[in-house]
């Protein structure tokens, strides 16, 4: 069975948070979590990415979200919404 993750993303962020995005959901696709994250409008200052993963898989790629979220100082960037 397959488990949604979303996530809130800021629509502006600055240079070097952009470059940490992409480098997070480049490494989720990469580590095998997703094969897509999809984008979609929520208002005018946010995206909702959302992409699914096995449901046994949901603790660890949320754990792994939070710790790169918090090494890389985006929480005003990025917040797990589910």
């Amino acid at each position: 069975m397959e488990k949604t993750i979303t996530m809130k993303v800021r629509k502006d962020p600055a240079p070097k948070e952009q470059r940490s995005l992409l480098k997070l959901k480049g490494s989720l696709i990469s580590k095998g979590y997703t094969q897509i994250i999809h984008i979609e409008d929520l208002d005018e200052v946010f995206h909702l990415n959302t992409f699914e993963i096995p449901e046994q898989m949901g603790d660890e790629v949320r754990q792994y979200i939070a710790a790169f979220i918090a090494s890389q100082e985006l929480s005003q960037t990025i917040t797990i919404t589910n």
